[in-house]
């Protein structure tokens, strides 16, 4: 009986950061996957744009804390600098769309991807100019608090983590599915060159595109700032990698795809750190996910329909 409640804790705690960690690959990879719904790429700049928008937060926050440490509780300083990160992040969408992309509309795939990869190095390249190579603490903007429930410890943090993710999620579903923009962005999903000749001007759907992709970003750098408090200008190549796979898994084009293989993605990592070598888990974690693929090449949500028209 002991042992199985010790299996049992086990099970709960790894689930818990597992849950923590494939929000963050969730919430990245569901930008990378709008863009290709709507435009028929793959932004390759994303993580750079994850990075640059926990950059810009980390501004904001610092600015707040000291503009408001002792006048604004710490939740409301938290909110506010939520709202100002996506508000600014979603215009660096915007212009990584209107500079880098929009030229590119008629060009070859292949010449998009290499302007994405492009626009990630610059951003880089200008961080490191502008601030150094030297990493950077996010403040904290909520006190964090440890709970002991049963065996299973977890923080304030992490549960904020999980549940903001979430409602991000509910909340994008709720944008797409219900509201005018929403419906355009469907439409122009399903098919990219006829919508436009019906009166949908691509010229307003793709940033709006991109600004929502980078919003979440945003949100997710600020999460994953009060979770892992580093900061340096190589910290959104890992994590979009590793959300564009949670993209293609998911099923390209598939925002629901998208944020469960991101959350399964989560999952497999934690679980398999916690059994195997930490120098391992990569390669079993993707593995795994390349048995996935070659079962179900197009992903979990993905369409044949929708694989002929992109490719």
């Amino acid at each position: 009986m002991e042992a199985l409640i010790e299996l049992g804790q086990f099970i709960l705690q790894n689930l818990i950061n597992a849950l923590q960690r494939g929000s963050f690959y969730a919430v990245i990879s569901i930008g990378y996957s709008m863009v290709y719904g709507v435009l028929m790429l793959f932004n390759f700049a994303h993580g750079d744009i994850f990075m640059v928008a926990t950059y810009i937060g980390f501004g904001i926050a610092t600015l707040f804390l000291a503009l408001f440490t002792g006048f604004l509780p710490g939740p409301l300083i938290f909110l506010a600098t939520v709202v100002v990160t996506m508000f600014l992040a979603s215009w660096v969408g915007v212009f990584v769309e209107v500079a880098g992309y929009r030229p590119l509309r008629s060009a070859p795939r292949a010449s998009a991807a290499i302007t994405g990869l492009m626009i990630g190095i610059i951003f880089e390249t200008g961080i490191l100019i502008l601030l150094g190579a030297k990493r950077l603490n996010f403040p904290p903007l909520m006190e964090s608090i440890s709970y002991n429930v049963g065996g299973i410890y977890f923080t304030n943090v992490k549960v904020m983590i999980i549940i903001i993710s979430l409602l991000l999620m509910v909340a994008l579903h709720t944008f797409i599915q219900k509201t005018k923009w929403g419906m355009a962005m469907r439409a122009m999903s399903y098919d990219f060159l006829a919508v436009p000749l019906m009166g949908v001007s691509i010229n307003i759907i793709a940033p709006l595109t991109f600004a929502v992709g980078a919003g979440l970003a945003a949100v997710a750098g600020i999460l994953y700032g009060q979770a892992y408090p580093i900061l340096d200008p190589y910290m959104g190549v890992i994590l979009g990698w590793k959300a564009f796979v949670a993209a293609i898994l998911g099923g390209r084009g598939s925002i629901k795809g998208a944020a469960l293989a991101g959350y399964l993605i989560g999952f497999i990592e934690i679980f398999v750190a916690t059994i195997f070598p930490s120098t391992l888990r990569d390669l079993i974690a993707y593995s795994i996910i390349l048995l996935i693929l070659t079962f179900r090449p197009r992903g979990f949500f993905g369409m044949e329909h929708s694989t002929k028209l992109r490719l």
